[in-house]
């Protein structure tokens, strides 16, 4: 069933997009199951995730699997339908794909990646409920020019402008390709996930349409993120194609620009608690289009 949200009191507790740039200090858990409530990840592993905000596997799925999606996500951004869907979004410079949207409902492929035990089984651990797909796409990082996403907190964005209160929200990247330390791979700053960084500046009427290819509304001055580069340090994650990077929704992150000959691609996937249920936007005229921020709040099964 679909349900749709209407206009509700609910507190701003990360305020963004004002005059100034503000500092807040994270309200939310960060694990939110009862230590001992079972599941996929280890006592330690959430412990990590707690301590870090990020967690790393080295291999979620297998050879034959990673196979099977690479070659699901080959045939999606080769498509000329999806390529003039909305929900395709393409490179400045190169006009080829760089992601596709909402792909757990465009391929049943990755339908079935969704529901995966592995996958929305350590979704649910962490976030400590049923949980549904606020976000979902493939990623594609071509060699020799393909262009990164600038430092933000996905969180930032999704209070901002799909409107949800709480940081009680979880990604996972599995890699469909080898990750080097060259290929402009994920990085985060540990420990980022304690403090929320309101940006400054309004944001302008459909910022989705600029910001899905250039982060601009959202983004943090080069003083705070040379503040949190020095406090926190950077992780880059590496590793082979079927490793996977669990991360918490308030981690400041980025990836770089791929001018090496070897392609970057992944799957993404937001997972939300069926608790933390979008509102209205904090800080956005309007919402933005479902494919990016869900308004169908059904538990994953």
């Amino acid at each position: 069933m679909t349900t749709t949200s209407t206009p509700t009191a609910v507190p701003d507790l990360y305020p963004s997009r004002g005059a100034t740039e503000v500092s807040v200090p994270r309200q939310d858990p960060v694990v939110w199951s009862a230590p001992g409530t079972p599941g996929p990840i280890a006592s330690t592993g959430l412990q990590a995730f707690e301590r870090d905000g990020f967690l790393a596997v080295e291999e979620l799925i297998g050879e034959d699997e990673v196979a099977l999606y690479h070659a699901e996500l080959e045939r999606l951004v080769t498509d000329p339908e999806i390529r003039a869907d909305e929900r395709s979004i393409v490179e400045p410079k190169s006009k080829e794909i760089r992601s596709v949207f909402e792909v757990h409902r465009i391929s049943e492929v990755f339908a079935n990646l969704v529901r995966d035990e592995r996958v929305v089984g350590r979704a649910r651990q962490i976030l400590g409920s049923d949980v549904y797909v606020h976000q979902s796409r493939i990623n594609v990082k071509p060699g020799f020019g393909a262009s990164g996403f600038y430092w933000h907190s996905d969180f930032e964005t999704w209070h901002a402008e799909d409107g949800l209160p709480n940081m009680r929200t979880v990604s996972v990247s599995i890699a469909l390709t080898e990750n080097h330390d060259t290929n402009g791979g994920l990085m985060i700053m540990p420990r980022s996930h304690r403090t929320f960084l309101g940006c400054a500046g309004a944001t302008p009427q459909d910022n989705y349409r600029k910001s899905l290819q250039m982060q601009d509304a959202g983004t943090p001055s080069d003083e705070a993120l040379t503040a949190m580069a020095g406090e926190y340090g950077i992780k880059l994650f590496t590793g082979k194609a079927g490793s996977a990077t669990w991360f918490d929704c308030n981690c400041m992150h980025g990836s770089g620009d791929n001018i090496t000959p070897f392609p970057r691609s992944n799957v993404f996937i937001v997972f939300n608690s069926v608790e933390n249920a979008a509102v209205e936007p904090f800080a956005a005229p309007v919402r933005r289009p479902e494919f990016i921020g869900a308004r169908d709040f059904t538990p994953v099964k």
